[in-house]
């Protein structure tokens, strides 16, 4: 398999702060790449750098082989990019925004309609064409600002944190959406925050931290990357949820991490889960579930960087991404 996009050593800085760090990346033809990271982390610097909305200070990228910097035009007729809010007309009607846009392509009137009919029965949004966008739900304008970006066929789609502000069920259909591009062969960059649409969506992860690429691999790779398994221990009553911790941790030594209901450990040797057991009940703690597993894309970023991600912003000292650039 080819690569699609191919970057080594971009650089980018602003009044002075550096977004990218010598970042490489490289995108496999028909497959989605996720670039992982919180707010700050230069994933949506990477994307702009990429559809040559930015210049870089430094390093050099190939989108279908043409250079970014030196071949902008012919990497646009490549490239669709649907950034963090939709940017579709409210004014227009769905079939309106999308004959537009195809008009502006080249398309005759005739193609326009056909194709803007094309996209908007793929995206459900057939019954809504003739309603103002200002009147669709989130979900819905999220649906048609993706239809707006393959309204020219690009065989390259960058998606920058295509679901933030998404209820769940909205973001599970954005979801099924991807994965219906990637079958028809486009190549998609994905930029999230988001582990588990990492974990959902992403053929190959490239994690951003700080500017810098921290990790690479398949999903599969990073969870083994951290080198350990989780140990999840739910207590019938959570008013025993320290007592369960405190048990967790004298046996596995590892520091727990709790939620409302669970406590969580990192463990090294699987052969502790019957002395957890043994000394839970000992205690007198009735547990509803006991179980191991293979780390979450968020214990993994923890385990990679020392901190959880949404510390980073806070940490660099770098204002959400949205506003760096």
């Amino acid at each position: 398999m080819t690569d699609a996009i191919r970057a080594e050593g971009l650089v980018k800085r602003f009044k002075g702060k550096t977004a990218l760090d010598g970042v490489d990346l490289v995108a496999r033809t028909g497959a989605v790449l996720g670039v992982l990271g919180p707010n700050g982390s230069g994933k949506t610097t990477s994307v702009r750098v990429l559809s040559t909305l930015l210049r870089p200070d430094g390093g050099h990228a190939l989108v279908g082989g043409f250079d970014v910097v030196k071949q902008p035009h012919q990497v646009r007729r490549l490239i669709g990019l649907t950034g963090q809010y939709a940017a579709v007309d409210q004014g227009l009607t769905g079939t309106q925004n999308l004959v537009l846009i195809a008009r502006l392509l080249g398309y005759s009137r005739p193609a326009a309609k056909a194709r803007a009919a094309e996209l908007l029965e793929r995206f459900s949004l057939t019954d809504a064409g003739g309603r103002p966008a200002k009147t669709y739900s989130g979900g819905m304008r999220r649906r048609l600002d993706l239809a707006a970006s393959l309204v020219g066929r690009p065989s390259l789609l960058y998606l920058d944190e295509p679901t933030t502000g998404l209820d769940p069920h909205s973001r599970n259909e954005l979801w099924n959406v991807v994965r219906g591009l990637v079958d028809d062969g486009v190549t998609v960059l994905l930029t999230t925050q988001y582990m588990e649409e990492a974990d959902q969506l992403a053929d190959d992860i490239m994690v951003l931290d700080h500017g810098r690429v921290i990790a690479t691999g398949t999903p599969e790779e990073l969870k083994n990357r951290a080198g350990h398994q989780v140990l999840q221990v739910r207590p019938v009553r959570t008013g025993r949820l320290a007592d369960a911790a405190g048990v967790v941790e004298s046996v596995t030594g590892s520091r727990t991490r709790s939620t409302d209901d669970s406590v969580h450990a990192s463990v090294t040797d699987p052969g502790m889960l019957p002395e957890v057991v043994r000394r839970l009940d000992a205690a007198g703690i009735a547990v509803a579930e006991l179980s191991l597993r293979k780390p979450s894309m968020d214990e993994v970023f923890l385990a990679i960087t020392g901190h959880a991600a949404e510390d980073t912003a806070a940490l660099n000292g770098h204002s959400p991404e949205r506003t760096n650039a």
